[in-house]
């Protein structure tokens, strides 16, 4: 195997000594920028590709496919960047005796595969194909890394979704999204592989077929997981939701009880209040002393009733209060809110508040 790399599509097009050696075979690695597709087109021409392929490989940012075009294969991978969550391209034209790829970014799984090739001469004993097949390999298990780090991260996220974390959600969806980026590259890409695993062209040996079937299996690997790790997140969002409706029933069930304790005591405030002066006890010094010592009692009644019933538990003076303190606080911040939903509202744009009425009036004219 002989190699050439650039940093620009300036490639020397003349072949290297020792390319007619039976067997031998070269990999050229182009790096282009935003105006080299027609100095890249000519340079097609030259080593025996089609130059439509090229200039549709650069100009157009496709999904992972496979184009047989006889006398080469046009395979389209996408891979994981290095410092972030995204893909890129990378396109690889394999003929007979060269492969062919072009990026327009730094592609870290070729630069592996390049540097392994450069220190293990073994990686080139096959040919093309099979390099090719290692090439796609690598790209793809670097997908499948993604899942891997997303396990270590599901476990934690279940722990703090149990205890209605709020964070949860925006962690959750952050997630999805890389997620999503990954499953938008792998299924396709899982596609091309399978035709790769499958293709009758001569290009491709029984070997490379081979290579090609386990790289197709890391990426159903990849899928699979991918699919595995949206429905553990839907799971987050249940157990959160679950969650936060327990403790929201916990509050309210604080706050009824409260509620149903002092609504009797309000009721005998309000007898007493009323300014008659025949009521019970009005005349007597200890008058207040009885309607407190009842008030008590009632309250006494009332609480063990609501235990005896199970409508509450016996908890702790602490938890007691914290779970009163959440659910005034609660109650406290809903005007609140509102008031400020109304001042927001007010204090929108007049160009604004008509275009929103303007579309509610469309909205309910009915259809002719």
């Amino acid at each position: 195997m002989l190699g050439a790399r650039a940093g620009e599509v300036a490639v020397p097009v003349a072949e290297p000594v020792g390319f007619d050696a039976p067997g031998s075979w070269l990999w050229i690695d182009i790096r282009v920028g935003s105006g080299d597709a027609d100095a890249l087109v000519e340079l097609a021409t030259t080593l025996e590709l089609d130059p439509l392929a090229i200039r549709d490989a650069l100009e157009d940012f496709d999904l992972p496919k496979t184009d047989d075009f006889g006398s080469s294969l046009l395979v389209i991978l996408h891979g994981l960047a290095e410092d972030r969550i995204a893909t890129y391209e990378l396109d690889c034209f394999m003929s007979e005796r060269r492969l062919v790829t072009i990026s327009q970014t730094s592609s870290p799984s070729l630069e592996l595969v390049w540097s392994a090739v450069q220190q293990h001469r073994e990686l080139t004993s096959g040919g093309v194909d099979e390099l090719f097949a290692r090439l796609a390999d690598v790209v793809t298990r670097r997908l499948l890394s993604v899942l891997e780090e997303f396990d270590s991260r599901v476990e934690s996220l279940v722990a703090r979704a149990l205890d209605a974390d709020p964070t949860v959600v925006s962690d959750v969806t952050a997630l999805r999204s890389d997620l999503g980026v990954v499953r938008r590259a792998v299924v396709p890409q899982r596609e091309a592989l399978d035709l790769l695993r499958h293709s009758t062209s001569p290009l491709m040996t029984d070997a490379g077929r081979r290579r090609f079937s386990d790289v197709f299996d890391v990426a159903s690997r990849a899928v699979s997981g991918v699919d595995a790790g949206r429905t553990a997140l839907a799971e987050v969002l249940d157990a959160y939701r679950g969650a936060e409706a327990h403790k929201a029933t916990e509050v309210a069930k604080v706050l009824t009880v409260y509620a149903a304790i002092m609504l009797p005591l309000s009721l005998i405030v309000g007898f007493f209040g009323m300014n008659f002066a025949d009521l019970p006890a009005v005349d007597d010094d200890r008058g207040w002393i009885w309607v407190t010592v009842a008030m008590g009692i009632l309250t006494l009644v009332s609480l063990g009733v609501f235990v005896a019933l199970g409508w509450i538990r016996r908890p702790s003076g602490r938890q007691a209060g914290s779970t009163l303190g959440r659910g005034l606080i609660e109650a406290a911040r809903a005007p609140v809110e509102i008031v400020g939903a109304m001042y927001e509202i007010s204090s929108m744009p007049l160009r604004t508040v008509a275009g929103v009425r303007r579309h509610l009036r469309l909205n309910e004219e009915p259809d002719d």
